[in-house]
Formats: C-alpha cells, structure tokens, sequence
C-alpha cells in the first residue's frame, strides 16, 4: 500500500512538472509572437550594417536622387550612397570596363539593352521608373523667334547634346520625325556637323551630357537647347519653355533602372542595394519624383 502511494505520489509529481514545463514555452512563445506583430504592426524596418553602395544615374536624375537619398537614410542611416552621374552613355561605358557599380538608373533603354546583353543585369531586377519629355528652353526675356524644333533654324546657337546622350538621341529622332533630318540612319548616328547642316549652317555647341546643356542656356552661353522638363525643376524664374516635345516624335523617354552584378560587392553590400533598389521602386519615390516633373505614370 505504502510503495503504491509513494508511486502514485511521483506520478502526479512528473504530470505537474511537465505541465509547468509546456506552460513556460507556451509563455515565451506568445511573448515572442507578440514581438513580431508588434513589429509587423509599427511597420519598422531592420537597420542594416555600416556599408556603402555605387549608383550610377543619368544626369537629368541628380537632384531629385539626392533627395531620395536623403529620405532612405531616415531609415537606414548606416547606408552611404556614392553617386556617379554621368550621361547614361559615359555610364554605360565605365561599367563595362569595370567600374563597381550596384545600381544602375539610364535615362534610356538602349544603355539597358546593352549592359542586358553583356549579362551585366542581375536577373529580375530591371524595371522601369519613370517617364520624361524633351523640352526646347531659352532664357526669359532673350528676345528669340524660336518657337521649337521646327523652327530651330532662327537660333543663333543651340546647345545639343551629343547622339550617344539620350536627351541628344530624342532630340535626333524628334528631327527626324520633322523631316529636318533625313532619317537615312539611326538617329544616334547623326553628327553635330550633320545637325548643323541640316539647320542651315546654325552654330551648334554640343555637350556631354543633359545638365550641361542646361546650363549652357541658363548662363546665355547659347541661345536655345533641348534638355529635359525635369531639369526645367529650380530654374522657372530663368528659363523659358519654348516647346514641350510631343511623344509623337520622340517616342517614350522612358528611364530604366537594375541592380548590376557586382562581384566585388560583399554579402551586407548586396543586401544595401537591393534594399536601396526597392526604395526606389515605392510608392513614396514615387511621389517624390511626381514632384520634380517625372511623369511616374508607367508600368513598373
């Protein structure tokens, strides 16, 4: 009788015990749970190591990818974004020969297409962004008959960028579209000497990428050029638009961006970029770009 107290005694004992035990997992399980919905819930983000990433962008994107930049960096300060903004054709070449790049953002899709066709795009990760319009711009008040490319032979001097420069290229199959070139070749293939001709001798000014085509006209080094309506953002008081080119003509001015094989990118490097990729790809880029005269209204 006593041994079989003593058993039943020791039985209830371990059935206690046990249950203690599951209660105290079942605790910390809930309380863990609770953490990540309470996570989930405040929508924070994990904070990523000290690093630094390499984004190649058109010219035309410089100033509204600074403000971006700064707002990732709310929330993701130990994240350094080096900037390398060049036209996408400069771009396009230093990446091939090997310069370290994570993100690359083209102002066209033919640098894409090529740098796609090197195997130089990490697989899935090419998208496109946004859209832009080519606009003819003189200073205000400068007194020119210039209206826009039709008449684009009234100018004393016209900053244009050169055929390998997006912004050039939509000039050249704007012309093209017009009649004033003959369209004998692809529009990149026509020289500034060609153009010129074309125009009746004008003196053209060429340049090597968008933003210094810009400031060619805004500080009255030439009379006219063609940049960008996005590069018109900060300059309304300075420049006149003379003409916003129809789409007709130039086609989309589409800008693509992905992420570039970087093989020298350690594993918290990739993490960044990809990271700093997707920013770029989400509804508040979205309307920062809205607010720097991007048309954001194309399929991502």
């Amino acid at each position: 009788m006593k041994k079989k107290l003593v058993s039943v005694l020791l039985t209830g004992m371990m059935v206690f015990s046990l249950t203690a035990c599951a209660g105290g997992g079942n605790e910390e399980t809930s309380e863990e749970t609770t953490q990540e919905e309470t996570s989930e819930d405040t929508g924070e983000t994990d904070e990523l190591g000290e690093t630094e990433i390499q984004v190649f962008i058109a010219a035309s994107l410089n100033t509204v990818m600074e403000e971006l930049a700064e707002k990732y960096n709310e929330t993701q300060p130990n994240v350094t974004i080096t900037f390398n903004a060049d036209s996408s054709g400069t771009l396009l070449t230093q990446i091939q020969e090997g310069y370290e790049c994570d993100i690359f953002f083209s102002a066209a899709q033919k640098q894409m297409d090529d740098l796609e066709a090197d195997g130089l795009v990490k697989e899935g990760t090419r998208a496109n962004v946004v859209n832009n319009q080519v606009v003819v711009v003189s200073l205000k008040d400068s007194g020119t008959t210039v209206t826009g490319l039709e008449n684009l032979n009234e100018a004393e001097s016209i900053a244009l960028a050169g055929g390998s420069v997006p912004v050039g290229r939509y000039t050249r199959e704007a012309l093209i579209s017009l009649g004033t070139l003959d369209g004998s070749k692809a529009a990149e293939e026509y020289t500034t000497e060609e153009v010129s001709e074309a125009l009746g001798g004008v003196e053209i000014s060429e340049q090597d990428n968008v933003s210094k085509v810009l400031m060619a006209v805004a500080e009255g080094s030439c009379e006219v050029g063609t940049t960008y309506y996005s590069d018109t953002y900060g300059y309304e008081d300075d420049l006149e638009v003379l003409e916003t080119v129809s789409y007709d003509l130039t086609g989309d001015v589409i800008y693509p961006i992905c992420q570039v094989v970087n093989e020298e990118a350690d594993e918290l490097q990739a993490e960044a970029a990809a990271d700093f990729y997707e920013f770029i790809l989400s509804d508040e880029a979205k309307e920062v770009f809205d607010s720097y005269y991007f048309d954001t209204d194309v399929e991502w």
